[in-house]
């Protein structure tokens, strides 16, 4: 691997000089800069990120915490991310929690030690290690009291997939609820709890410890074990329903036609799951997109209009729930 001295050498100038050329810390003549990006692309040098931000106290780095990766949600709001952020010149580090906050205080000293330049954060908000960890943008898992943060409407979310279950014949409801220590699954289940009481329609609450897939595999297995007839469900998540659907499989139990499932998300894998998956669609990409950009323009000293952005939700017909009822 090149170091700055090979390139100093090939262009026949200074260390000094080239540091100050890559770092942009002072001045260097035009000839002297054609020289130094003559050498450092016949050399294919790159600079040590970390080493550049100790010097100048400003990096090109930016720390991103995520819940859960194996869950497809969490990836695609990371893709948004990463397209914004290095189109600007910055690179990602991706610390991947598994819904355990020492992880994410392990993460966040990780970040502080390479000297990022802002944090997004897609974990819960509730934690006193977040206390000195500016810019910080939280995304999806949003607490009433974040500063900066953008996540998608829940309790409209939540209200749109119950008046999609109600327009169908239904039997026995069950509603799956997410985490309750989660403001955005709190708020999705008040969605749908609010339509279904308004209409006066019975229910059954199932509790779910987590969005984690082995969660959602043992929530399908209680609902059935409990509830034998039931007839419709409204998930919480994508992946809850796709296990619920596996179940059903085993079970010899048929979608739509004696299960209608919905879920939540609208990951890459809900269109092609048999059969697909109808769900509420948030915009994960989007979300992670313009959380990025609302940090850049934070780590930029840039104004920040909307410190708070709430993203719609829609809902996205595939065949997991049975034909509408004729009015």
């Amino acid at each position: 691997m090149a170091t700055i001295r090979d390139v100093a050498k090939l262009a026949g100038l200074s260390v000094a000089t080239v540091s100050r050329a890559i770092n942009g810390s002072g001045y260097v003549s035009e000839e002297s800069r054609q020289k130094i990006e003559h050498a450092v692309a016949e050399l294919d040098f790159r600079p040590n990120e970390v080493a550049r931000s100790l010097f100048q106290k400003k990096s090109k780095l930016v720390g991103l915490l995520l819940p859960d990766i194996s869950n497809p949600f969490f990836p695609l709001l990371a893709k948004g991310v990463e397209d914004f952020l290095q189109k600007k010149g910055y690179q990602v580090i991706l610390g991947n929690v598994q819904e355990n906050p020492e992880r994410a205080n392990d993460y966040l000293h990780a970040f502080h030690q390479n000297n990022v330049a802002g944090v997004l954060s897609a974990v819960d908000n509730d934690y006193a290690f977040y206390d000195n960890v500016h810019p910080l943008v939280f995304l999806d898992r949003v607490g009433n009291d974040s500063e900066y943060s953008i996540h998608a409407d829940d309790v409209s979310g939540g209200a749109i997939a119950a008046r999609a279950v109600l327009k169908r014949k239904t039997k026995q409801i069950i509603v799956i609820s997410g985490p309750k220590e989660i403001d955005r699954s709190k708020e999705r289940l008040q969605g749908v709890l609010s339509v279904l009481e308004e209409s006066k329609k019975d229910y059954f609450l199932v509790h779910s410890a987590s969005f984690l897939l082995e969660d959602a595999i043992i929530t399908a297995q209680t609902v059935f074990k409990q509830f034998p007839t039931v007839d419709t469900v409204i998930a919480p998540s994508d992946i809850h329903a796709i296990a619920l659907i596996q179940e059903a499989y085993r079970h010899n139990i048929k979608v739509p036609e004696d299960l209608q499932v919905i879920g939540y998300d609208d990951i890459p894998i809900s269109n092609l799951v048999v059969p697909p998956l109808t769900t509420i669609h948030q915009p994960a990409y989007e979300m992670g997109y313009k959380g990025a950009e609302m940090l850049y323009k934070l780590m930029n000293e840039q104004e920040v209009k909307q410190k708070k952005l709430i993203l719609p939700t829609r809902l996205i017909e595939r065949n997991t729930l049975r034909k509408k009822e004729t009015q």
